[in-house]
Parts: C-alpha cells; structure tokens; sequence
C-alpha cells in the first residue's frame, strides 16, 4: 500500500493535474486572506508553516482513506450536520442559544454574539492568508478513488477552514462560559473530525487549522478580558419626578465598555429626549397610550420580545442562502462579523444614551397605559430593538444592496414592535432606527479598505 501510495504522490502528472484543476476552478475569494481583521494584525500574521513533504502525506491519506471507509450512518450523520452551511453557520447557532438558554441581558448577549463571529471572522480570514500561500490540493487530487461525501470547496485545502473556525469559537466560549468548555471542545473536534469523515481533508488540515483558530481564538480573548465589561456598579437610580428609576438596573456600566469600531460609546450619543411634562412629551406618551390594538401587532411585538437577535440571525442566514454565500466561508464570516459588531456597539451606544438622560417608560409617565408584556429594568430613550436593529440593517444593506429597503424595512418592524408593546414612544424608536444607522456606517467604513464587495 504504501509504495503504491508514495508512486502517486511522487507522480509529477498527478501533481501536476491536481494543481492544474485546482487552478481551472472558480476560486472561492483568493483574496481574502488581505481582508481587514479586528483583534489580529492580518491574516499573514498567523501563517502557518508549510504542508507536509509528500512522505509525510503518505501517512495524512492512509488516515482519510481509512475514515472514509468507515464511514457508517452515524458518521454520516455528523458530516450532514456540521456541512450544513459555511464553517461560521453552526457555531453562530451555538453561540445564540447559549445566550438564549442562560437569559443573558441584552448587552452581554450581544458582547458575546460580537466576540464569537469576530474570533470567526480573523480565523477565517487567517485561514484563507495561508491556504493560497501554499495551495495544496485536496486528498481526492491526490487520490481519485476517494469519494467524497460532501461537495468539496473550491479552494485549497491546507489549513482547514472548518477546524479553523471551530477551535476559535469553542475557545471564545469556553472563556466565556466556563461551565461548559468540554461541551465546546468536544463539538469543537466533532466540527474537525467531520472534514476528515467527509474525504475532503488532510488530518495535517484540521491541525493547521485548528492552530489558526487557537491563536486568534487567545487574542479575542485578551480583548474581551480589557472590554470593562467586569466593572461592578455600586451606585443606584432612586425614585424622582420624571426621571427613570429601578432597584435593579440592567448593565447600568454598558456604556463604559469598549466597542469595536467606535472610538467609545458616546460617540453618536443623540440629543436629550424632550422633557417629562413638556407639550411633545405629552403628546409622544398619549400616542402610545391611544395607539389601536391589533392581532397584528401584538404578534409583531411578541416576535421580536424576546431577542432582537434571533430574528436577525434568521434573516442573516437565509440571505446567506439565497446568494450562495453559504458556499463561500470568508464572505459568510464576513457577515456574520460586521452584523454582530454594528449590533454590539449600537447597543452599547444606545445604554450610553439611556442612562444619560434616564427617561421614563411610557407606563412610568402615565399609570393607565398598559404593557404588553414587563418594561425592562433600564431606561426607555432610546429603543434598545431599534438602536441594535439600525446598526444591523445598515451592515447588511451594505452586503447585500439590492435589498436595502428589505432590511430598512424589517429594522423598522423590529424598532415599532416596541412602541407596539407600549414599553417605547416613537421618539424612542425614531432616534434608536438613526443611531444604529449611523453605527453601520461606521462599521462598514470599517470594512471597506480590504473585504469590501
């Protein structure tokens, strides 16, 4: 076996045929290993060193042919689950419904969301640097009778993109959540295992890869450990007139922790909401309280109650789909990193602004208005669903610019679901909607010099 195996390695026409179709396709974004990075320097600064020689290949294609002829329906199982769409897709999922499962506020959910899909974003980018630094071909180019059982990507295959996202990402929680870190690390080497499974990579893949994801994944983390986000709050908002109150303010501090592409939170801090008592104030508090009831919006408002997250993210992946992008992995990180960020430093602008002015609820100004469900326990200017909805449109306008009014569209659903509930006027949402907006801006500026569309 293993003559036969060196003779096909060592053939310079099956060297030179593999390489020679590797170049005929349509690579996925040879370029982005140049894109912009936001905890490492650049892609090129965590390249790896080169493939194995063809010996040492000898023994990395004897283990994928001896996976893929174990393949059973449980491998296969696995293989389905993880291929279901770019690296980034699953563990996004992940990411989410821990936030979900542990009922996280508002802003540690979106710190968390920003922290993954970054850590996601540099390891592909990272990935991509050293995959066309050395270009080596996938185990099938080497050996044709492996069958694969998935389609094979149309880039190199040194390192793996997959282990590359998934150590990252399982790092990134594991920090975060530390009662759960075997769980990650175990998905995490399931996410590897299944590209080996597959027939589509080296084991030496998976290695290189995962080394790409552990570093960043260490980076990322270094930054979440100086975001302030462990500042304690020792203050309190005490009962006043026209001024908002609560024994139990939620992330009172967000507005002091860093943001990743604002200089700091109050950099688009808008002007004072009128004043309690004042004729516009007034008014904005009597639309909410003689605003008609509907089927409809209640629905609307019970949809988004529970997270502005998870709606996006549904939205984020099935445009993914629709442009193939689920087949093109640095474009889909891409995504998923400037949506979570532009919705991460919205939300962290919009506390900035609430615990400024510290402006009463709807229900708090006049007692006959009913809620739909609970005012949260933090101030009402301006809407958290519209500042974190403003900021995500606009990133995704930006990718995706055909839609733009599709996505101008569903932030405003998501901002008026609030005045729907009656826990927000329309000023509320009217200035969360702008200071999103002008958040994406600078995201995607952010953007542009290198990954851009």
């Amino acid at each position: 076996m293993n003559r036969s195996i060196i003779r096909i390695i060592n053939s310079a026409c099956v060297l030179t045929a593999a390489a020679s179709a590797l170049a005929a396709q349509s690579l996925v974004e040879p370029g982005a290993g140049g894109w912009r990075t936001f905890v490492i320097s650049s892609g090129q600064a965590l390249r790896v060193a080169p493939p194995p020689d063809e010996y040492a290949t000898v023994s990395d294609l004897q283990q994928v042919q001896a996976s893929v002829a174990s393949r059973d329906a449980a491998a296969m199982a696995q293989i389905v689950y993880w291929d279901a769409g770019p690296p980034s897709y699953r563990w996004i999922q992940i990411a989410a419904q821990e936030f979900a499962n542990r009922n996280l506020a508002p802003t540690l959910a979106t710190r968390e969301m920003a922290l993954v899909a970054a850590a996601i974003n540099d390891a592909t980018v990272a990935t991509w640097d050293s995959k066309f630094a050395y270009n080596r071909p996938r185990p099938a180019d080497f050996d044709p009778t492996i069958q694969p059982a998935v389609a094979v990507p149309k880039v190199p295959g040194y390192p793996s993109e997959y282990s590359a996202t998934a150590a990252a990402a399982s790092a990134v929680l594991s920090y975060l959540f530390p009662d759960s870190a075997d769980r990650f690390q175990q998905l995490a080497a399931q996410d590897s295992a299944s590209r080996l499974l597959a027939g589509v990579e080296f084991p030496s893949d998976g290695s290189a890869g995962s080394a790409i994801g552990q570093a960043v994944g260490q980076a990322v983390i270094n930054y979440a450990k100086a975001d302030g986000s462990d500042a304690v709050f020792s203050g309190s908002f005490p009962s006043a007139p026209g001024v908002w109150s609560s024994p139990n303010p939620v992330t009172p501090l967000a507005g002091s922790w860093k943001p990743w592409v604002l200089t700091q939170a109050s950099d688009v801090r808008p002007d004072a909401p009128p004043a309690f008592g004042s004729p516009q104030m007034t008014d904005l508090v009597a639309m909410v309280k003689n605003q008609p009831k509907s089927t409809t919006a209640s629905r609307t408002a019970w949809v988004w109650q529970a997270s502005f997250i998870t709606p996006w993210l549904d939205t984020i992946y099935q445009k993914l789909s629709e442009y193939r992008l689920d087949q093109d992995a640095p474009r889909a990180a891409q995504v998923y990193a400037l949506t979570m960020v532009a919705m991460h430093d919205a939300t962290l602008a919009c506390w900035d602004t609430k615990y400024t002015y510290l402006e009463l609820r709807p229900s708090m100004a006049d007692s006959e208005i009913t809620t739909l469900f609970p005012n949260p326990q933090h101030p009402g200017y301006p809407s958290g669903h519209a500042c974190a909805s403003g900021g995500i449109a606009g990133v995704l306008a930006w990718s995706f610019p055909t839609e733009a009014q599709y996505f101008t569209d569903r932030a405003g659903e998501a901002g008026e679901s609030t005045f729907d509930a009656a826990i927000h006027t329309q000023f509320d949402v009217d200035t969360g909607l702008k200071l999103g907006q002008a958040v994406a801006q600078r995201v995607t500026a952010f953007a542009t010099p290198a990954g851009s569309q």
